[in-house]
C-alpha cells in the first residue's frame, strides 16, 4: 500500500500492516472522536485547588480556559489542565481551578462545556499530570460492505496483536495537517540559518492551502516584500503577519522575528525536526527487518515508571550477555525499547540500530552542535529517547451509516499512553492521504 506524499513529507514512509485499507473519513461530525483522559489523580475533600471534570465539545482548550477565566472573573493562571486535547471532538478531562467554590461553578453556563465538581486537592492539575488518553472514534463513508468491512477490520487487527501494537510515530499533527512547516522551520534554525527559517515559515506554501494564502505566500516567498505581505495577508495569519511587522521594522532581526512567537512555539520547530528524525529512523528500522516488540544486541532500553510509563530517565544499552533478560522485561512490559530524538547530547545505539541512527542524522546534514541554537539558546535540546513502539489492543464495531446511506462506519476504541497520536494506529486501518483523518 503506498503511503501519501505528505506523510512521507514527515519521515513515515511505510505501513505495518499488509492489509488492505478500509477508507472513510474522520470527524465527519463532532461526536465521532471522543477522548477520555486516564489519570492516576486521586481527589480528596480538602484543599486550596478545586478539581472538576470539564466536557467539551467543538472547543480549542486555550479558548474554554480563556472563556472560563472571564466568566469566573480570575486569572487564567489559576486554571490547571494536563492536556489540550483536540478541538473538533468530545473530551473529558480534568481540571483544577485555584481558590473557587461549588457555588460559583453551578453559576458558570458556557455552551457545549459541562463542569462536574470531583473533589478538592492541594495540588493543581498540570501539564502532563495524565497516563494516557482513552478514545472512541467512528470511521465513516466507508464503501464496504459490513461484512467485507468486518474481514479487513479483523486481519489489520491480527497483524497489529502479532507484532504486539503499532509503530510510535509522531503524526501529521505535530508538523501541520495542512501545512507541514514546523520541522523544516526547525532544520533551518537548527543550522543556524534563521532568515531562510524565518521566511518558509512566513512564505513557504503548500498543495492544500487555500488559494489566496499560496497567492500571497508565494509572492512573498520570491520577493521578501513583507510590506506587501502586511497588506494582503489573510488577519488569521497573525503569527506570520507580527513577524513581518517585526522585519518591516528591523529587516535584518531575524531572531527578534522569532522571539514576537512564544517561546513554546519555537520549541516545537526544534522538537518537530527531531520527531522528523525519529520517524525516519523508526522507519528504517522497519525496513531492515529489526523487531519492535524484542530487542537485538546495541538496542538502548528504558523502564516502565510506577505508572507503567516508559521512563527515559533509566536507559540500559543491550549486550549478549542481558539480551535474554532484556526481552524477558520486554515480553513483560516491564522495558521498551528506543530511538533517539536526537540533540547535541545524544545517547546512541550501537549495532545494527546504531548504525541507522547514525545514518540517517549524517543524510540529515544538521551539525549535532547546531542543537545548541547558538543564536537562541534558550531553544537548546540536549536529546533523549522515546519509545518505538505502542503496545494498543483495539476493540472494533461495523454499523452501516446513518449520515452516508449506501456506506458503512467503523467504530473503533483504544487507549494511548501520553504523548503519543491516535493517527498513529487510525492509519494503518484506513490507509488514506492525512487529509481524511484531520
Amino acid at each position: 500500500m503506498k503511503v501519501s506524499e505528505i506523510e512521507k513529507q514527515t519521515g513515515i514512509d511505510i505501513y505495518t500492516t499488509n492489509t488492505e485499507g478500509i477508507g472513510g473519513t474522520l470527524k465527519q461530525q463532532i461526536d465521532d472522536f471522543i477522548v477520555t483522559e486516564i489519570t492516576n489523580r486521586e481527589e480528596g475533600d480538602s484543599g486550596k485547588q478545586l478539581i472538576l471534570e470539564l466536557t467539551k465539545r467543538n472547543w480549542d482548550m486555550h479558548h474554554v480556559i480563556r472563556d472560563l477565566s472571564r466568566k469566573f472573573g480570575i486569572s487564567q493562571k489559576r486554571i490547571g489542565f494536563a492536556g489540550t486535547k483536540d478541538k473538533r471532538a468530545v473530551t473529558t478531562q480534568k481540571i483544577s481551578i485555584h481558590n473557587m467554590t461549588t457555588h460559583a461553578v453551578d453559576c458558570i453556563h458556557l455552551k457545549d462545556v459541562d463542569l462536574k465538581v470531583i473533589g478538592r486537592s492541594n495540588k493543581p492539575v498540570k501539564l502532563g499530570d495524565l497516563t494516557g488518553n482513552k478514545f472512541k472514534i467512528t470511521v465513516r463513508d466507508i464503501d464496504k460492505g459490513e461484512n467485507e468491512l468486518q474481514i479487513q477490520l479483523q486481519e489489520t487487527t491480527d497483524n497489529i496483536l502479532k507484532t504486539g501494537g503499532v509503530p510510535n510515530f509522531f503524526g501529521i499533527q505535530r508538523f501541520g495537517a495542512i501545512r507541514p512547516i514546523t520541522h523544516l522551520v526547525g532544520k533551518s534554525i537548527i543550522c543556524g540559518k534563521l532568515e531562510e527559517a524565518a521566511l518558509a515559515y512566513i512564505a513557504r506554501s503548500f498543495p492544500d492551502e487555500s488559494e489566496e494564502n499560496k497567492y500571497v505566500r508565494d509572492y512573498v516567498f520570491n520577493t521578501k516584500d513583507y510590506v506587501w505581505g502586511l497588506d494582503r495577508y489573510p488577519l488569521n495569519l497573525r503569527y506570520e503577519r507580527s513577524m513581518m511587522h517585526h522585519l518591516v521594522t528591523d529587516p535584518n532581526d531575524f531572531t527578534g522575528a522569532f522571539g514576537i512567537l512564544s517561546k513554546s512555539i519555537r520549541m516545537l520547530f526544534v522538537h518537530a525536526y527531531q520527531s522528523y528524525l525519529f520517524n525516519r529512523i523508526l522507519c528504517e528500522r522497519i525496513k531492515e527487518g529489526l523487531p519492535l516488540n524484542s530487542t537485538v544486541e546495541g538496542d538502548i532500553v528504558c523502564f516502565k515508571n510506577k505508572d507503567g510509563l516508559p521512563d527515559i530517565s533509566k536507559t540500559e544499552n543491550v549486550t549478549s550477555q542481558n539480551l535474554n533478560g532484556m526481552n524477558n522485561l520486554l515480553r513483560r512490559r516491564r522495558a521498551f525499547v528506543t530511538a533517539p530524538l536526537i540533540g547535541y547530547n545524544t545517547e546512541w545505539a550501537s549495532g545494527q540500530q546504531g548504525e541507522i541512527e547514525h545514518r540517517i542524522f549524517e543524510k540529515s546534514g544538521v551539525p549535532i552542535e547546531g542543537f545548541k541554537v547558538p543564536l537562541m539558546p534558550e531553544l537548546a535540546s540536549k536529546g533523549l529517547r522515546r519509545e518505538i513502539l505502542l503496545h494498543v489492543q483495539p476493540g472494533y464495531a461495523v454499523l452501516e451509516d446513518e449520515l452516508n446511506p449506501g456506506k458503512t462506519k467503523a467504530i473503533l476504541e483504544f487507549s494511548l499512553p501520553k504523548g503519543s497520536y491516535a493517527t498513529t494506529l487510525l492509519r494503518e486501518y484506513m490507509k488514506v492521504d492525512p487529509k481524511q483523518m484531520s
